[in-house]
C-alpha cells in the first residue's frame, strides 16, 4: 500500500514546546523536520533563537536551521523555495515532512502561495516607514484604508508589518495587495496539509518564557552577543531584530543591569508571543488548536488530529 502524502505543519507561540513535539511526531510518522522560524535560519545566533540542540539533530534530521549568515538578507520567498525542495526530497524518500516554527508568514506562503509583487524601491519603503513612525499604527491604518479600501479585507488593524506592506504596494504599483493575492496559488492541494497550532494558556507560557530566558543566560547568551558585535552588518538587516541582542548590548555597554536585560528580554518575548497569537486568530482559523501540559498527552492529541 502506497503511503499517503502529507505535510504536517506545527505552529504555536515562542516557548510553547513545538520543537520537542516535532521530534516526537517525526519519530511516530517517519518524518524529518523543516524549520519555519525566520530567526533560526541564522548561523551565528543559536542560544537567543533557541535552535535545536546537537542531541535533537541526532534523533531526527533537521533542515533549514543555521545556514544563513547574519550579514545576509533572507526573505520569505527564499525560504519557500528551499522548503519546497526539502518537502519534495522527503516525499521521494518516503518520509513525512514536519514543518515547525513560529513565523506565520512562512506557513502562509506554503499553504496559500507567495504573492508575486514587483520590487518596491527602498526610497518608497523608507517613506512609508517614516510616516508610520510619525503618526502611529491607528492613524496609519486609517490612511491605508483611504488609500486602499480593499486592504480592510486582509489586514488586521493591529498588524503593523502588513499595514506598511499594503501601503507601499498600493503607493508604488497603484494596485491593491488584495489584487495580487487573488492571483496567488499554493504549490499543493489543501488536503495534504495537517495544520496544528499549540494553544498554550498565556499564564503558563509566561512562566516558560521566564525559565527560557534564565536558561539562555546560563548557556552563554552574553558571549554569543559579544561575538555578534564583532561582525560588521547592516543595521537594517532582520538579524538585528533577534530578541536579546539589543538588551545584552545595552548591558555590555553599562546602560542597564543584567537583571534589567533579562527582564526586558522576557517582556519582548511575551509581546512577540502575543503577536503570534494575534496572527493565528487572523490567519490560522482553519488550523486545529490543542494543548496539554503533559508531553505524552500532547503527542497523543496531535496524532489524533493528524490520523
Amino acid at each position: 500500500m502506497k503511503q499517503e502524502k502529507k505535510i504536517i505543519l506545527l505552529a504555536g507561540p515562542t516557548g510553547s514546546g513545538k520543537s520537542k513535539l516535532a521530534i516526537k511526531l517525526a519519530q511516530y510518522f517517519n518524518g524529518e523536520i523543516i524549520n519555519a522560524d525566520s530567526m533560526q535560519v541564522y548561523k551565528e545566533i543559536s542560544i537567543l533563537t533557541s535552535k535545536p540542540s546537537q542531541e535533537d539533530k541526532k534523533i531526527v534530521k533537521h533542515y533549514l536551521y543555521g545556514f544563513v549568515s547574519v550579514k545576509k538578507n533572507f526573505s520569505t520567498g527564499l525560504w519557500l523555495e528551499l522548503a519546497l525542495k526539502k518537502i519534495k526530497e522527503q516525499w521521494e524518500n518516503g518520509r513525512t515532512p514536519i514543518v515547525v516554527g513560529g513565523t506565520g508568514l512562512y506557513f502562509k506562503a506554503l499553504t496559500d502561495g507567495l504573492v508575486k509583487i514587483p520590487d518596491i524601491p527602498n526610497k518608497v519603503r523608507t517613506q512609508v516607514r517614516k510616516l508610520h513612525k510619525k503618526i502611529g499604527q491607528k492613524k496609519f491604518f486609517a490612511q491605508l484604508i483611504k488609500l486602499d479600501p480593499l486592504a480592510k479585507v486582509f489586514v488586521l488593524p493591529s498588524d503593523t508589518q502588513r499595514s506598511m506592506r499594503a501601503y507601499e504596494v498600493k503607493k508604488f504599483t497603484t494596485k491593491s495587495l488584495f489584487e495580487f493575492k487573488k492571483k496567488t496559488r499554493s504549490n499543493f492541494n489543501s488536503e495534504v496539509f495537517q495544520k496544528l497550532f499549540i494553544n498554550i494558556p498565556k499564564e503558563l507560557l509566561h512562566k516558560k518564557i521566564e525559565k527560557r530566558v534564565e536558561k539562555m543566560f546560563s548557556e552563554g547568551a552574553v558571549d554569543e552577543v559579544k561575538k555578534f558585535c564583532l561582525i560588521k552588518i547592516n543595521r537594517e538587516l532582520s538579524s538585528n531584530k533577534i530578541i536579546g541582542i539589543e538588551e545584552i548590548k545595552n548591558y555590555l555597554n553599562g546602560k542597564i543591569t543584567l537583571n534589567k536585560a533579562k527582564e526586558l528580554i522576557a517582556q519582548k518575548t511575551r509581546q512577540y508571543a502575543k503577536r503570534q497569537f494575534t496572527w493565528a486568530r487572523g490567519h490560522m482559523k482553519s488550523w486545529d488548536t490543542f494543548y496539554s501540559p503533559n508531553t505524552n498527552d500532547l503527542l497523543k492529541k496531535a496524532i489524533n488530529k493528524i490520523s
